[in-house]
């Protein structure tokens, strides 16, 4: 029954309402771009092109020509075409590792060297661990010969890094409750 109404109301008038739309007046176009001459054809386009390529542009010539460009190390034409180019990279020093984890817990057993001036986490934190304990010992100078490190990294890792370093702060009043040792 509500599927009646609706369409009634939904056609009420349609021809009339259809009507009136078709015959209102059509929107005009929006006015073009004056344009500075015709078009040309197909064969003229390509042609004009073509010239348009081979044409000197003077002020483009003045330019380059303010361009100085100085080499030192030039290749003769001969030479250049047949040699080819080599690459050369350059390898970086490597040391093998002075402390790892034991198994394979984290994947990372493949690896067996790192760089030079690197440090893996387990060497960071023995290292940090050792300069903890015994400061005087494992300065950061013996750190930088241990594993390699330049001194100001050395330095800035112990200055800056502090591992397992749990402060314990007291309450501010004897009535709060702490943890005792068991």
């Amino acid at each position: 029954m509500g599927s009646r109404v609706t369409r009634m109301i939904r056609n009420f008038n349609l021809e009339n309402r259809a009507f009136r739309e078709i015959s209102k007046a059509k929107p005009q176009a929006a006015p073009r771009h004056p344009t500075s001459g015709s078009f040309p054809q197909e064969g003229d386009a390509v042609t004009s092109i073509a010239e348009e390529i081979h044409l000197k542009n003077d002020p483009l010539l003045s330019r380059l020509k303010d361009v100085y460009v100085e080499s030192n190390n030039t290749v003769p034409q001969g030479e250049a075409a047949s040699a080819p180019v080599k690459v050369v990279k350059t390898q970086t020093q490597r040391r093998l590792l002075k402390f790892s984890l034991p198994g394979d817990p984290y994947g990372f057993s493949d690896v067996t060297d790192v760089p030079k001036g690197k440090l893996t986490l387990v060497e960071a934190l023995t290292g940090l661990n050792n300069h903890k304990r015994m400061p005087k010992t494992w300065t950061p100078e013996k750190l930088a010969l241990e594993f390699s490190l330049d001194p100001k990294d050395a330095e800035a890792l112990t200055g800056f890094f502090f591992p397992f370093d749990v402060k314990i702060i007291p309450p501010k009043s004897k009535e709060t409750k702490q943890i005792k040792d068991s």
